[in-house]
């Protein structure tokens, strides 16, 4: 049995570190220690698996190995019964139950609806001499979740929505969520009790779409799952629908929208990029069938590239629960393992240039699971993966069609942690002015 190498000791500064500056350490650690290495976090020690072979090994083991990591963090953010803190057979059965939605037939139904959204989107951003991508972008991704998956469609309603699932999000702090003794409220003051408040104005109007949903079920994700049955005939219980609803909302809309202000920031700091992507786009004609745009080859490469080198989360780890063989190292219930996506990504043996955007790798070779993993992988894979990348292309798609970009930052922006999710710092200021051959979709 091998010796696992240890990183930089003392717990508090190797978790301050890891919280403030993760890309600098967690490449600094690589260099130092290599491909696998242990790090004291604050309550416990986390392998990092950084190489393909030990993800592999973590992604390929029986589900019982291991539980769901930090559940207490997690669980402030999504409740005990989203599917990203349930384990063994609850998991599965959840997992069953809730994937079929995001993929397939019922994914390519909202296409026409996210290319509108976007349009609609992007226009409004035109009308101001500055915009900042990753605003818009969330604005899109959030229009896209409370149509597609809550069924709210009136203005006032979705407003309402918008305005609650900002106020949770920037409630939360990257202190809050990486130490649990910051999760008391303190006779109702400070930044946890602020972040209950949030949580209780969201729950509201959740639970009143809930009964929307049922009393007038339509073709979004709230009403299946509303009328879904696990096998035993049974349906989710209302906290359970609350606590996955929140999870969507929480995985899913900030993530993709830092995915397409990476995306946007990267195609127009690069004027070969820009002009083979546009020239993919244009093909298709003014006004493009969203699914066709999901289906160009080059706009796929461009946005799995912006997901490679800033993937949105550094690392996806889980709680080993019996012993587990890491490569030549057994870990004991207990330890923390993370496949650790950053590191992987960058490898330049994988990845030759690994800092430059280069999308072009992604039409030269296909890469395993092992290799490129932005969504995780394994039996806790992103179960909106596909539907999240679907998303990306259409957004951008439809973006580079109607409109110019000019990127109003020179300098180009380093990730920043945001809570537990990292995005562009700035969040891509540009301006947008309509392109001739798009300009009747513009103004639409």
């Amino acid at each position: 049995m091998s010796h696992l190498p240890r990183g930089p000791q003392g717990r508090l500064l190797t978790t301050y570190q890891f919280i403030a500056r993760p890309y600098e350490f967690l490449h600094r650690c690589a260099a130092t220690y290599g491909g696998v290495f242990n790090v004291p976090m604050y309550n416990r020690d986390v392998v990092m698996a950084g190489s393909p072979a030990s993800v592999q090994d973590v992604m390929t083991a029986p589900p019982e190995t291991f539980v769901a990591y930090s559940t207490q963090s997690i669980g402030l953010l999504l409740g005990s019964h989203s599917l990203l803190m349930l384990s063994g057979e609850r998991h599965r059965r959840e997992r069953k139950l809730l994937t079929p939605p995001f993929h397939g037939d019922r994914m390519r139904a909202y296409a026409a609806a996210m290319a509108e959204i976007a349009a609609r989107r992007f226009a409004e951003a035109a009308r101001a001499p500055r915009a900042v991508a990753q605003e818009v972008a969330q604005a899109i991704s959030l229009d896209v979740i409370l149509r597609a998956v809550f069924g709210v469609e009136e203005p006032a309603r979705m407003r309402a929505f918008a305005r609650a699932v900002v106020a949770m999000g920037d409630a939360v702090t990257p202190a809050m969520a990486f130490l649990p003794f910051l999760q008391r409220e303190f006779g109702g003051f400070g930044p946890y009790a602020r972040f209950r408040r949030r949580v209780a104005d969201l729950e509201a109007l959740m639970r009143e779409q809930i009964e929307r949903a049922r009393a007038a079920p339509g073709d979004d994700i709230l009403s299946l799952l509303v009328s879904a049955r696990y096998d035993d005939g049974s349906a989710m219980s209302e906290q359970a629908i609350f606590d996955e609803l929140r999870t969507l909302l929480f995985a899913g809309h900030e993530t993709t929208a830092i995915a397409l202000a990476w995306a946007l920031d990267h195609v127009h700091r690069d004027p070969g990029v820009l002009a083979r992507l546009q020239g993919e786009i244009d093909a298709l004609g003014p006004d493009p069938d969203p699914e066709r745009l999901a289906a160009l080859p080059y706009l796929d490469a461009v946005c799995k590239e912006a997901l490679r080198i800033y993937p949105v989360a550094t690392e996806v780890p889980r709680l080993v629960a019996q012993p587990f063989r890491l490569g030549e190292h057994e870990l004991q219930p207990g330890t923390g393992v993370a496949p650790c996506v950053l590191l992987v990504h960058h490898l330049p043996e994988l990845y030759p240039e690994p800092s430059r955007f280069r999308p072009e790798r992604f039409l030269e070779r296909k890469f395993s699971p092992f290799e490129y993993l932005p969504f995780g992988g394994g039996a806790r894979r992103c179960i909106g993966a596909a539907f999240a990348l679907f998303e990306m292309k259409i957004v951008l798609g439809t973006a580079l069609s109607a409109w110019q970009v000019r990127l109003l930052d020179e300098r180009a922006p380093r990730p920043v942690r945001r809570n537990v999710t990292f995005g562009p710092s700035g969040g891509v200021p540009l301006a947008l002015r309509a392109r001739a051959r798009g300009a009747h979709r513009a103004a639409a």
